[in-house]
């Protein structure tokens, strides 16, 4: 996709474990703070793993009631919220019905987890699917008062980037006058935290929360669950320009693979996630040495660690010894369907503060990950074209270029 069909990020709505705007979160990753503390919400008593990095409260969207608001499900609230802030800060909320406006969300499990809050309630939902509440693509929209295209999309962590993309390529199709996508997800249940515990990918570092989640460093020991997401207003860059809106960056490319190798580990063969990357690049038709930083995927565990390490290799060849990478789950931890949507808040800070966020607990790096780590702490430098890695559970790969707007 060219200049005649650019798109630029002209509103942002987040809710991270950093904070519950941009500039929170943002302030956040730069000073290399961490969310991950010991699960309070749930009893955690018999879990493996008894640490995450989650979201307790959401406040309500301002102009809201605030009991409906506590009435919607946690998804529901978090989608909600991210969508209402990203349109109040495009400058759309009040006249939201003026454009043809489209909304793409990524969300993966959504039926396993009502039916999981539906059973905690002592509800019977899942034996009775004509009980069954409205999707959270039709909360947002009916209470948005959305008219335009919508969907949903699942590919499990790299959800939130096949949400853009798929929103961009409306945009270039002329089906949308703007759009809303992101991803966004609550990943601290007791079935998440059990299923990820039985599967050993959990970091088992309880008595360490802050240190627990340390992607590229030898000492890792498995990832820690969080929870988040964004919603991102997309519009081409000609409507933009003529309302003076303010741009973010330009959604500049995409790429995308599947290794069709296992449900959760990573193909042995790199060359699916080496494509998208390789893909991204060209489609942003960006070289090798435009690239000021890398936010990896990375999320503390020794086999996908390191196989998202030798991929940045294979594609970087030697200059990725001078190509930063950092892994921005150190601090967030691993949102499932909302990370990669979290992941591009960090990027957006990177070209917004012109600074790279850190990986944190990056204190002896594994030489199997031998890159140009951007370690424990925030490195300031021009920043213009960024590369953001998210690499799904059955091998669904992405990755997103985003550029800043001069």
């Amino acid at each position: 996709m060219r200049t005649g069909n650019a798109v630029w990020i002209t509103g942002v709505g987040t809710a991270t474990p950093l904070g519950t705007t941009f500039e929170e979160s943002a302030d956040g990753f730069l000073a290399g703070r961490c969310g991950i503390r010991p699960v309070t919400r749930l009893d955690v008593s018999e879990q493996p793993s008894r640490i995450a990095a989650g979201i307790d409260t959401l406040p309500a969207p301002p102009g809201w009631d605030e009991q409906a608001f506590a009435g919607l499900g946690w998804a529901e609230q978090l989608f909600v919220w991210c969508a209402v802030q990203a349109l109040r800060d495009a400058g759309w909320w009040e006249r939201r019905s003026e454009p043809r406006l489209g909304l793409v969300l990524g969300y993966g499990a959504e039926g396993l987890l009502g039916w999981e809050a539906d059973w905690q309630k002592g509800g019977r939902v899942v034996l009775h699917p004509e009980q069954e509440r409205a999707s959270v693509l039709d909360v947002v929209r009916q209470h948005l008062e959305l008219t335009g295209p919508a969907t949903t999309v699942a590919a499990a962590c790299a959800s939130g980037n096949l949400a853009l993309a798929v929103a961009r390529r409306w945009l270039a199709l002329g089906w949308v006058d703007a759009c809303l996508a992101g991803s966004c997800d609550r990943a601290v249940t007791p079935m998440s935290l059990g299923g990820f515990g039985n599967l050993g990918v959990l970091s088992s570092r309880n008595e360490d929360p802050r240190g627990a989640s340390r992607p590229f460093d030898r000492e890792r020991d498995g990832l820690v669950l969080g929870e988040g997401g964004a919603l991102f207003l997309l519009e081409p860059v000609g409507r933009a320009r003529r309302r003076g809106a303010r741009a973010y960056a330009e959604l500049a490319g995409f790429g995308a693979s599947s290794d069709a190798y296992h449900m959760v580990i990573p193909s042995t063969d790199s060359k699916p996630a080496v494509a998208a990357m390789r893909q991204a690049l060209a489609d942003a038709a960006v070289n090798l040495d435009e690239v000021d930083y890398v936010n990896a995927h990375a999320t503390s565990t020794p086999v996908g660690d390191s196989a998202e390490a030798r991929a940045l290799g294979t594609v970087f060849g030697e200059a990725i010894r001078r190509v930063p990478v950092s892994a921005t789950k150190s601090m967030t931890g691993h949102s499932l369907s909302g990370a990669a949507a979290v992941d591009a808040v960090a990027c957006l800070a990177a070209l917004q503060r012109q600074a790279l966020p850190p990986t944190i607990n990056l204190t002896d790096p594994d030489p199997d990950c031998d890159l140009c780590h951007v370690a424990c702490q925030a490195r300031p430098q021009p920043v213009r074209v960024v590369l953001s890695n998210s690499f799904g559970f059955g091998g669904s790969n992405t990755s997103l270029v985003l550029r800043k707007v001069a």
